[in-house]
């Protein structure tokens, strides 16, 4: 994933951010390109997710009954042939959230090499996609220690932009 990083330097102030994490107070906005044409334009996707941990040590989500709460909201942004460009805000914070929630409506991100489709992935390589097209655009959280709003935006990378171009 691309975008946005914060980082704390005092724990203080990361133990503040973990808290607006938690509650919902930090917004946090992503785009996504997902594989086929989303109907619409606004999904709210409720599915609780239950991680697993491999033998390898890699983490792997899966959509479950007996997982934790998950909602992400889409919203479209752009449509092309045979992809969809989606601003997705996670409600919660679930590891791997986004990706598994696309999954699971039939839409998984392209260049997902984990939820995705490889066949889906191996078409949009002629459009230029070498990576996984997941973007964290924007951070919005209280300052710690203030009142005030702090907002932290990331471009969209040129190899991300140069995709979206060619198609």
């Amino acid at each position: 994933t691309s975008g946005c990083l914060l980082v704390a330097k005092k724990r203080a102030v990361l133990l503040d951010l973990h808290e607006q994490l938690r509650s919902g107070r930090m917004n946090k906005q992503y785009l996504a390109l997902l594989d086929g044409c989303w109907p619409g334009r606004e999904h709210l996707i409720e599915a609780p997710l239950r991680k697993n941990v491999l033998s390898s040590g890699e983490r792997h989500v899966r959509v479950s009954v007996d997982g934790k709460a998950a909602k992400t909201l889409f919203l479209v942004k752009e449509r092309f042939k045979n992809a969809t460009l989606v601003q997705a805000k996670p409600v919660t914070g679930r590891t791997h959230q986004i990706r598994v929630h696309a999954q699971f409506v039939g839409h998984p991100i392209l260049g997902d090499d984990r939820y995705g489709v490889a066949e889906a992935n191996q078409k949009i390589k002629k459009s230029g996609l070498k990576r996984l097209f997941l973007h964290a655009q924007s951070l919005e959280f209280i300052l710690p220690g203030t009142d005030k709003k702090f907002r932290i935006e990331a471009p969209l990378d040129a190899d991300l932009q140069l995709t979206l171009d060619n198609l």
